[in-house]
């Protein structure tokens, strides 16, 4: 990675979480990461923080790019893409993180003899808790992979699926974040209703939620047995889980996700 150049195509939110990661794991120097957006202001202020390389226009960024990210909206890509597929290096790797974005219909706005990844990270990113997935086209090599994958994982984890487990992903990682939150926000207006003050509700959700998910990860205990070891015979927790069950919980999260899972799909097939 030491002669490699990391190039960004896009600096919002996702973009200079990414950056961030990447500058901060110290598995690349700043002055090898270089990126482009049209907002003058969040390339000044990555320049400040991390000291990247910013450029005066998608052209330069990509001329100069060995693994090119492309951090723009998915409505995006039919105006950008075109416009920067002769500025690509023969052996650049392309990186994209848009939603309902197929391999295939990147291939056709810029070849389908270019090193494409396909990948979805989601926004934990920014706090270098990121749940990413990664799926390839058949011009990158293990080793091109690989190293897309050590990127990703300087801001979380990353796993190697199959496109068609994309839209999955999308569901159970990529727009989870918003159910988690909903679920933390729910929890701590019960906690406030009950008399504790807001902020203070707030820590107490968001820290359980956040061991909870360490116990799982760490444990690698099954969640069920986890729940059944919190819930005495007769006691508080039991009680809760009940009134969870007869309310439709976790029905409501399964058909929940699916919706979701099933607009990725139906996003991807009109790109195509």
């Amino acid at each position: 990675m030491t002669k490699k150049v990391i190039g960004f195509i896009g600096a919002g939110n996702m973009g200079s979480a990414m950056i961030g990661g990447i500058c901060k794991s110290g598995l690349v120097e700043p002055e090898q990461v270089i990126a482009s957006d049209y907002s003058a202001t969040a390339l000044k202020n990555l320049h400040s923080a991390y000291g990247i390389r910013t450029a005066g226009s998608n052209e330069e960024a990509v001329n100069n790019s060995d693994i090119l990210f492309l951090a723009i909206k998915p409505n995006k890509f039919a105006e950008v893409l075109p416009s920067i597929a002769s500025a690509l290096k023969k052996d650049c790797i392309v990186v994209s993180i848009a939603a309902g974005q197929s391999i295939a219909s990147i291939e056709l706005l810029l070849g389908s003899d270019i090193k494409l990844v396909r990948a979805m990270p989601n926004t934990p990113a920014l706090v270098g808790e990121s749940m990413s997935a990664l799926c390839c086209n058949q011009n990158v090599s293990d080793e091109e992979l690989f190293l897309v994958k050590q990127l990703f994982e300087c801001f979380g984890k990353a796993e190697i699926v199959t496109e068609s487990m994309i839209d999955t992903v999308v569901g159970v990682s990529g727009s989870s974040p918003a159910y988690v939150y909903m679920f933390i926000e729910a929890m701590a207006d019960a906690a406030v209703a009950d008399g504790m003050p807001r902020a203070m509700a707030y820590n107490f959700a968001a820290q359980s939620v956040l061991g909870s998910a360490k116990m799982v990860l760490e444990t690698g205990r099954h969640p069920g047995d986890l729940k059944d070891a919190v819930c005495s015979p007769g006691g508080t927790t039991i009680e809760a889980v009940a009134s969870l069950e007869a309310n439709g919980f976790r029905n409501a999260i399964i058909t929940a996700q699916r919706a979701c899972v099933q607009k990725s799909k139906d996003m991807t097939v009109s790109k195509n």
